[in-house]
């Protein structure tokens, strides 16, 4: 219990300074919410007052024989409780108001937090974590948490305020039956810890099947060309059915525990009006209260039923936001990049020399590159190849510094990388990688995405160098052609060159290409290799690729396996040792030569 006591008040702390700035709004709404409650809590008594009027008015008809009814008693009356509602009818209009503006305030704020964490999370993070659940985090749970503000917030104070309040007035009513009714809290509070013990670990794992439905419905929207293909719409079907029904079965364990709490607190609270009901015509009967009391008494009890009722329903609500703070406060708690260096360096005159001076990593405890060395020349073009695994996007994940070296050092033109700001190290660089991306937009906005800042002619020269300016005159709207949110309305091939054409126009000191020509035709890789050769003359270029028809004229060919570099030199120098790149070679033109 402790333990779970301490996570609580680690995630409210962790929320905190998102309402902290809003303070008095938040106060402000508070004072509102408890002038609502001081107005309806002396509703009731004044309720009374009516019938206790009438009740002596009946009382003395009997004695004199004749009926008078203090009309002008009773309507002063009523103007008072009018003037009551209508207080108590503005002062939750005000609470509602300011509480609304500062919770979704604080959540914008939330938000931009999550946003800018996600910037500063290293891409560790992002293969150990599926996009899906990432993306629930920032989605559901935060929503979560904004409802469980905006609806429980004002609930659960003017609720404790209003029981507060209705018990006093009790007590100064009948102490005797106000002991009675005493009973009802301490019940409530036994029966609502009973049940919220047992449901909070389900609303966890509800949050948790939630995030990690919402991981496969992405993966498979996004892989679903490929589940058509592979004929495996039934697994799909089946999986999604699996996680589903695991959603479902937390969902309603959860639910179902935490919704007996209401009508267990009606039965206390029904129990209890019976038994007041009872002692207080005895006292009525006895003269020590009116029945105007009774009556009062008898509403106050509900005003303690019901906010008690009001926070039991809440439970699941408070219980699965809580679920959703943990979940949001665990990505703000993560550990981010290494800190840059401050002041960073900065490299003037950049040429493009790059070396790898006995670097060590691994992505887990055992490393994968254990003294690995490279010396590039400003200029060249190196090529990477290797089997499947071999580290070869390990070797440029580390060059960008999406993952940093265990051991050794990579310097740009003898600058340690470590040494520069990430930004300004990966602006050197231009990247078109084998899973093209494109967001949803004009082609020229895509290609423009390279330099903002770059001109239409610029643009245009940039889509005729990577080949891909015909096909563009092609489209009804040219330039101006959208492309949709999953990109599928234009072929791989054609992804690929418009992904090569933003390259171009950033006209970067590094370029790298990851796969660039893997998903397209003989034809147009011939094409793609005419435009890359112009746009990488005197720039440094690393090449992945898998088809080492695109590498022959290599300045430098790495050949690379289980992390380490276990050939290099020309293709010409490679081929005449007959070791791991001649096999690799001949395993691929072979039977064309």
């Amino acid at each position: 219990m402790n333990k779970k006591l301490a996570s609580i008040t680690k995630t409210i702390s962790g929320i905190r300074p998102f309402i902290a700035p809003y303070k008095w709004q938040f106060i402000g709404a508070i004072v509102m919410v408890i002038l609502s409650v001081v107005a309806m809590v002396s509703a009731p008594s004044v309720e009374g007052m009516i019938t206790t009027q009438l009740a002596n008015d009946i009382a003395l008809a009997e004695s004199l024989g004749s009926l008078q009814i203090h009309f002008d008693a009773i309507i002063r009356i009523m103007v008072i409780l009018a003037l009551i509602y209508l207080v108590k009818t503005l002062s939750q209009v005000f609470a509602i108001t300011w509480l609304t503006n500062a919770i979704q305030h604080a959540m914008r704020d939330l938000r931009n937090a999550l946003q800018n964490k996600i910037r500063r999370l290293p891409v560790r993070y992002f293969d150990n974590h599926p996009f899906g659940d990432v993306l629930s985090r920032i989605t559901n749970d935060v929503d979560a948490i904004s409802n469980a503000l905006q609806q429980s917030f004002v609930n659960v104070v003017s609720g404790i305020l209003t029981i507060t309040l209705a018990l006093i007035m009790m007590i100064r009513i009948s102490p005797l039956m106000a002991l009675i009714a005493f009973m009802i809290i301490p019940l409530s509070l036994l029966i609502t810890i009973f049940i919220v013990t047992r449901s909070q670990k389900r609303f966890q794992a509800q949050q948790d099947a939630l995030g990690a439905l919402n991981g496969a419905i992405t993966e498979m929207y996004t892989g679903y060309n490929e589940i058509l293909l592979f004929n495996k719409q039934e697994d799909s079907i089946k999986k999604f059915k699996k996680l589903n029904d695991h959603l479902r079965n937390n969902a309603c364990k959860a639910q179902f525990i935490s919704s007996t709490i209401g009508p267990l607190n009606s039965l206390v609270t029904y129990l209890t009006i019976g038994t007041v009901a009872v002692v207080g015509t005895f006292q009525i009967l006895a003269g020590n209260i009116t029945v105007g009391n009774l009556q009062a008494f008898v509403r106050y009890i509900w005003q303690v039923n019901d906010p008690l009722s009001q926070i039991s329903s809440l439970s699941s609500q408070i219980q699965a936001a809580f679920a959703a703070m943990e979940r949001v406060i665990d990505i703000l708690n993560e550990e981010e990049e290494i800190p840059e260096l401050n002041p960073p360096k900065h490299i003037k005159d950049m040429k493009g020399n790059i070396s790898f001076n006995h670097v060590r990593f691994g992505y887990g405890e055992t490393d994968l590159m254990k003294d690995l060395n490279i010396e590039v020349k400003s200029g060249q073009m190196v090529a990477i190849v290797g089997p499947t695994g071999a580290g070869k996007t390990t070797l440029i994940n580390l060059l960008l510094r999406f993952y940093d070296v265990r051991g050794g050092s990579i310097c740009i033109d003898g600058v340690d990388i470590r040494e520069m700001k990430r930004g300004e190290l990966r602006s050197m660089f231009g990247m078109v990688l084998q899973d093209t991306w494109l967001f949803s937009g004009s082609i020229y906005d895509n290609i423009r995405y390279g330099r903002l800042n770059a001109r239409k002619d610029e643009i245009i020269a940039a889509a005729k160098m990577a080949n891909v300016h015909h096909f563009i005159r092609t489209l009804p709207d040219g330039y101006h052609s959208l492309v949709n949110e999953e990109a599928n309305n234009i072929s791989q091939g054609e992804k690929q060159l418009l992904t090569i054409a933003r390259a171009i126009l950033k006209d970067p000191k590094i370029l790298i290409l990851d796969e660039a020509t893997s998903s397209v035709d003989t034809r147009l890789e011939k094409m793609i290799q005419e435009a890359m050769h112009r746009v990488m003359e005197g720039r440094t270029s690393f090449v992945i690729a898998h088809r080492l028809s695109t590498i022959r004229n290599a300045d430098l060919i790495l050949v690379m396996n289980h992390g380490d570099i276990i050939e290099q030199g020309t293709h010409e120098e490679l081929l005449a040792k007959k070791g791991f790149y001649e096999k690799l070679y001949n395993s691929q033109f072979a039977d064309a030569e």
